[in-house]
């Protein structure tokens, strides 16, 4: 029998594979940074074929450091970075322009465009969704109408589109598969998350042949073996989900109602709201949280464009810190910000401003503050966004939350969870593992190729870490958040021509 479970977590800054026992215990990891390009004001860009040699190289990396042969691994998931838009040749395998990130703004003005046509309404009931450059369909417009001779290539079936996950799958099957699942597909704003198929009347709207798009599969469910010349025989790949959607699954959120945040490169709140789609009223997203069989569980999602990424700016930006753990250092040297706020908008805000031209400031400077009451804030940004989400999601449910659960990489930052847990005035709990995304992804994948019975199963191996419970008095709560919402008033619609 395959003694373990891999899973491919292929971020937004780094590829990483992590590989797991049947007990859900992490036996082998290995991360790897790769390039970020930002060509222009607003623009991010990554290059596909280096996503795919720095995936292929910690998977290599993490089987070998334990001596795992293909034969050892019971089945492969894959978990993504979502949005981000890949477009390849379908003979060769090649992009044919760079990967155009979740992040990037560059197509602004197109949905502003769209808003003021009237679509967004429509756009919205299909896919539960809100128009904004975050999301694939306007990126893959632009590559169409921008790539020379993109959309005649296309049109002639030449060209195929994935977010990462099917590049990714494309790749490890030797091009045999164009897949993805209906978690990623709800986020490329081209997709009826009601009857769970790719949307004509937007696929006209956004004139994007259907050609070019993969086949929705279940989550957990074959999405076909690996070329054998990859690992030394074929493994089959089993699951995938987008980060988010697998990181609430690995955080066994499975009833509605069940919440998590996770604190990566951006920050996410989900909520299961079961297998209903429940449309917000407060500016926070509709989407699939995953498929098993013919059962679709939907999820209620708040996402924030920049959480994790203040600290690597910190670091590569700003040279205030040398690694991620200096921030939590610095940050306690000093008993508050000063009065300090940072607003990390570098693309824009996502939710509940969802504005695309505002940009990051610090405001309340003074003569006092100093590098650690910068750090501070930074730090304390995170909390900040996560609180203005958390509010936006408690005004469409209308039911009090009793805890939430955390994880991502940041979760690590003890500081910051307690500064978190206080400014919600809510227990926050870090479960014992915190690569939940990995480990959705490859419970997803243990679930398809019968490691497991079922989700009772996974349920009895999460385990509790650590609890932060709130001690600040509400007083001084509301005395930061309303400092808070100060600076960001003042960041809202900077970059908008007038």
């Amino acid at each position: 029998m395959a003694k373990y479970l891999l899973a491919l977590d292929q971020g937004t800054t780094s590829s990483r594979c992590i590989i797991f026992n049947r007990r859900g215990e992490i036996v082998s990891r290995v991360q790897r940074e790769f390039a970020q390009s930002f060509p222009k004001d607003g623009w991010v860009e990554h290059d596909a074929t280096e996503i795919w040699a720095s995936q292929m190289g910690v998977a290599v990396e993490a089987m070998f450091s334990i001596g795992a042969a293909a034969t050892d691994i019971a089945a492969i998931g894959i978990t993504n970075q979502r949005e981000t838009v890949v477009v390849w040749d379908k003979q060769t395998g090649e992009p044919i322009c760079p990967a155009i990130v979740w992040q990037c703004r560059r197509t602004a003005a197109a949905c502003d465009e769209l808003k003021r046509s009237g679509s967004e309404k429509e756009i919205r009931e299909r896919t539960g969704l809100l128009v904004d450059p975050y999301f694939s369909a306007t990126k893959l417009q632009w590559i169409l109408d921008h790539v020379n001779g993109a959309r005649n290539r296309a049109e002639r079936g030449e060209l195929l589109f994935g977010t990462i996950d099917t590049w990714l799958i494309y790749r490890l099957t030797g091009g045999r598969v164009h897949a993805t699942d209906p978690s990623n597909a709800a986020r490329t704003m081209l997709f009826n998350i009601h009857t769970l198929t790719w949307d004509e009347e937007l696929l006209r709207l956004f004139d994007i042949p259907a050609c070019m798009l993969p086949e929705v599969r279940p989550s957990s469910g074959h999405f076909g073996e690996t070329d054998p010349r990859l690992f030394g025989g074929s493994i089959p790949i089993m699951g995938v989900a987008g980060d988010q959607q697998a990181a609430l699954f690995g955080q066994c959120c499975f009833d509605a109602g069940d919440v998590k945040n996770t604190y990566g490169t951006g920050g996410f709140m989900l909520m299961n709201t079961g297998n209903t789609p429940v449309m917000s009223q407060q500016g926070l997203l509709t989407t699939v949280g995953w498929q098993i069989g013919k059962d679709v569980s939907y999820v209620m999602e708040g996402s924030v464009f920049v959480c994790g990424a203040v600290i690597q700016w910190l670091r590569d930006g700003l040279g205030l810190i040398k690694n991620a753990a200096d921030s939590e250092r610095m940050a306690t040297q000093v008993p508050d910000s000063a009065g300090v706020y940072l607003v990390p908008a570098f693309v824009g805000l996502g939710a509940p401003y969802w504005d695309s031209y505002a940009r990051g400031g610090i405001q309340g400077l003074t003569r006092a503050a100093n590098k650690y009451h910068i750090v501070r804030a930074a730090i304390e940004s995170m909390a900040y966004q996560t609180a203005d989400v958390l509010g936006a999601m408690q005004e469409d449910i209308k039911v009090p939350m009793t805890s939430m659960r955390v994880d991502g990489g940041a979760s690590a930052n003890g500081f910051l969870l307690q500064f978190q847990a206080d400014i919600l005035g809510l227990p926050l709990i870090r479960p014992a593992c915190v690569e939940t995304t990995a480990w959705g992804a490859a419970s997803l994948a243990g679930l398809a190729a019968g490691v497991y019975s079922g989700t009772d199963e996974l349920r009895r191996e999460w385990r509790i870490d650590r609890s932060f419970v709130p001690s600040m008095t509400a007083d001084e709560r509301d005395r930061l958040l309303d400092g808070w919402h100060r600076a960001v008033k003042r960041s809202l619609a900077w970059a908008e021509e007038y």
